[in-house]
C-alpha cells in the first residue's frame, strides 16, 4: 500500500492516467492534487513531512509488570490465590527455612508472593485490567470461598471485582465497559 512517502510516483502514475484519457495537467497540479488527497492543504506541506526523518523507534519496551505482595502463610496464600482466584504456581525460591519468594500467574497476570519482611508492604492495593470480569466474577461467586464474597460494581463505565487477600492486600479487577 503506497504511503504519503510515495506522493511523486503517485502523482506521476495519476498523470499517466489521465495522459491515456488525453487530460494534461503539470507534475506540480499532480503533487497539488496528491497533498489534498492525503488532508493537506498543499505540496509544500507535504514535502515537509516526507522529507522529515522517520521517527525513532521505540527502544524502551515494558514486556510484563510483576508486582510483588507480601505474604506471612504459605498455606494461606495457596488457598486464596492458587485455589480462589484460580492462579498457578510458575516456580518458587525457598532455601531450607527461608522465607518464600514464588511466582504465581494466571493467563497474562503474573504476581510475585513474598515472605519476605523487605520485599513489599502489607495492605498494598494493585488494579488489574481485564476482559471476561462477569464471568470472572461468576467463577469466584461459584467457589464459595468463606472469607470472602466480592460483588461486582458498575460505575462511571468501568465493571470491578475487589479482593482482599489474608494480608490484606487489594485486587481490583476492572474492565473498562465505556458506557
Amino acid at each position: 500500500m503506497l504511503a504519503y512517502r510515495d506522493a511523486k510516483t503517485m502523482a506521476k502514475a495519476m498523470r499517466d492516467a489521465l495522459a491515456d484519457r488525453d487530460l494534461t495537467i503539470s507534475h506540480s497540479e499532480a503533487l497539488e492534487i496528491v497533498a489534498r488527497q492525503f488532508g493537506l492543504a498543499n505540496w509544500n506541506i507535504l514535502s515537509a513531512k516526507i522529507e522529515a526523518p522517520l521517527a525513532r523507534q521505540e527502544t524502551v519496551i515494558f514486556e510484563r509488570t510483576a508486582p510483588i505482595v507480601r505474604i506471612f502463610d504459605v498455606a494461606k496464600a495457596h488457598e486464596f490465590y492458587l485455589g480462589f482466584l484460580g492462579f498457578t504456581v510458575d516456580w518458587e525460591h525457598r532455601h531450607g527455612d527461608f522465607p518464600l519468594y514464588t511466582q504465581v500467574s494466571r493467563g497474562n497476570l503474573v504476581l510475585h508472593l513474598s515472605e519476605h519482611a523487605g520485599d513489599a508492604t502489607p495492605g498494598g492495593n494493585m488494579v488489574v485490567y481485564m476482559k471476561g470480569i462477569r464471568d470472572f466474577h461468576e467463577e469466584l461467586a461459584g467457589k464459595d470461598y468463606r472469607y470472602m464474597k466480592p460483588g461486582l460494581e458498575d460505575e462511571d463505565g468501568r465493571l470491578t471485582v475487589e479482593v482482599i487477600d489474608p494480608f490484606s492486600n487489594h485486587i481490583r479487577f476492572m474492565e473498562i465497559t465505556g458506557e
